[in-house]
């Protein structure tokens, strides 16, 4: 059956991902992106159910008096942004160690998706690609940290702590997801990280859409343990329908 490319929103890139990760010829691809996150989330989200709530309370500790009848509205907010903010940190750390295994799905993705012969997927071929892939993962870091820790430093300052930060930080964790798992397909391509980024800044609105989706499906336990190889396959069918044919004109 031939592949029809086609715009859609960025939810349904999600949406795509997940029956793609189903189909019987990538499963095996799956599976280690799959155990990394079990593994790991699994621990993360123990500790941090642990100390939810008495972070949450300590941060809405820093209103004003005259602004504690914002209390009820604010507790609320402040569990999701501290999920959402924990969730990338958590994804973070499982991309850095799945990041080989991704690169691999996404190129099983891409030629499902387009009908060319799949690459090389021997173990001499991942291991030669490892660091490359590490590179790009820390090319990732350095876009992101300077970001994050402008953010992190809003959430220190009254009222702004408790109002702005916590819609930048929402935003910047559904760019960032964007980024982190569009990354693989351009990668396996060597196409530098600048041009990425410049891509998926075209295409703003659908991006920050799929990435809003896998930052709240990454923040929701259980479906968390999941997201991690849907994202990719999800990502990976918006660079054939968006992004493919900029770099690789039709074969």
């Amino acid at each position: 059956m031939v592949y029809k490319i086609t715009k859609k929103s960025g939810i349904s890139y999600l949406t795509q991902g997940l029956s793609l990760v189903c189909q019987p010829g990538l499963r095996r691809f799956v599976i280690l992106p799959l155990l990394t996150n079990l593994i790991l989330f699994s621990a993360c989200f123990y500790w941090l159910f642990s100390r939810l709530s008495e972070w949450a309370d300590q941060w809405i500790g820093q209103l004003p008096s005259w602004l504690t009848w914002l209390e009820y509205l604010l507790w609320p907010l402040t569990i999701i942004v501290v999920l959402l903010f924990f969730s990338f940190i958590f994804s973070m750390v499982a991309n850095w160690i799945a990041a080989p295994f991704n690169g691999l799905l996404a190129e099983q993705v891409e030629a499902r998706l387009t009908g060319v012969t799949p690459p090389d997927t021997s173990l001499r071929q991942l291991l030669a690609d490892i660091p490359r892939i590490l590179k790009r993962e820390w090319q990732k870091l350095k876009y992101y940290l300077p970001k994050a820790i402008g953010c992190l430093i809003l959430f220190f300052i009254p009222l702004l702590g408790q109002t702005l930060a916590p819609l930048l930080w929402v935003l910047l964790s559904a760019w960032m997801a964007a980024i982190q798992y569009a990354d693989y397909s351009y990668d396996n391509h060597k196409i530098p990280f600048e041009i990425m980024r410049d891509d998926l800044k075209s295409e703003r609105l659908p991006n920050l859409g799929f990435g809003f989706a896998v930052s709240v499906c990454t923040a929701i336990p259980l479906i968390n343990f999941l997201i991690m190889p849907v994202a990719v396959c999800g990502a990976t069918a918006m660079w054939v329908d968006l992004y493919r044919s900029r770099h690789m004109p039709a074969a």
